[in-house]
C-alpha cells in the first residue's frame, strides 16, 4: 500500500478520498493563498484562473514536504476556484459576499477549476527535489434559478461562506445546481480520475493507494 498525504483540511476532499478507498493523512499546509497568488501574478505567472489554482495547489503540496508525516508518502495539494463573468471566485467568507454572488449566479453558469499537484516523496533525499507533476481539471456548473428566500436560507447555514464559489455539490448547495458538464469530482475540489492520471505518470499504481479492509 502507498501512503497518501492530503495537504488540506477540507472535509469534502477527505470524504471523497475515503469514499474512493483511500485513507489519507491530512496536514494543514498553512499557505497564505493571497500572498502566493499576488507574488505569482507580479511575476507574470498567472494569466487566468487555471494558472492560479495550479500554482496554489503546487504551493500547498510543497509546503508539507518536510513534515514528518509526509516522509515515504505521496503528497497531493489541491486548490479550487469558480470563474464567473471573467473573475476568479474563491471563498466568500462573509454572508453579504455569498449572497451577492448567488444573486448574480442563479440561472447562469460558471467554470469550476481544480488544481492538483502530486509529489512522490517515497524516497526523500537531502537537497534533491522529488518527482512531481500537476494538472488542472475543470467542469461547467449550471446554477438553478433559485429564489431570494432560498439564497437567504442557504447563506444563513454558513455552508457557502467556506467553499470556493460559495456552493457545494455534496452538501446543502447540491439542490441548487441544475447540471454539471465534466467531472463532478472537480466541483468537490479533487478529481479522482486526475489523481489516478498523475500518480500513474509518476510510476505509481493507483490501486496501491487503496486502503481496503480485508
Amino acid at each position: 500500500m502507498t501512503r497518501l498525504v492530503l495537504a488540506s483540511t477540507s472535509p469534502a476532499r477527505l470524504s471523497l478520498l475515503r469514499s474512493g478507498g483511500i485513507e489519507p493523512t491530512t496536514i494543514a499546509p498553512g499557505v497564505d493563498e493571497d500572498l502566493v497568488a499576488d507574488r505569482a501574478a507580479a511575476m507574470g505567472l498567472i494569466e487566468n484562473t487555471a494558472d492560479m489554482v495550479h500554482i496554489l495547489a503546487k504551493a500547498k503540496a510543497e509546503a508539507v514536504i518536510d513534515h514528518p508525516d509526509s516522509r515515504n508518502a505521496v503528497i497531493i495539494g489541491c486548490d479550487s476556484s469558480l470563474e464567473f463573468d471573467g473573475e476568479a471566485l474563491g471563498k466568500p467568507h462573509e454572508p453579504e459576499v455569498a449572497r451577492a454572488r448567488w444573486m448574480a449566479m442563479r440561472g447562469r453558469s460558471g467554470v469550476l477549476y481544480s488544481g492538483h499537484w502530486v509529489i512522490d516523496n517515497r524516497d526523500p533525499r537531502p537537497g534533491v527535489l522529488p518527482p512531481a507533476t500537476g494538472k488542472v481539471s475543470k467542469s461547467i456548473v449550471h446554477f438553478a434559478d433559485i429564489s431570494d428566500r432560498e439564497i437567504d436560507a442557504y447563506v444563513a447555514t454558513g455552508e457557502p461562506l467556506k467553499v470556493a464559489g460559495a456552493f457545494t455539490i455534496d452538501g446543502l448547495g447540491g439542490a441548487f445546481l441544475k447540471s454539471i458538464e465534466g467531472d463532478a469530482h472537480t466541483v468537490i475540489g479533487l478529481s479522482l480520475p486526475t489523481l489516478r492520471e498523475l500518480v500513474l505518470s509518476l510510476g505509481i499504481e493507483y490501486t496501491s493507494l487503496w486502503h481496503l479492509s480485508q
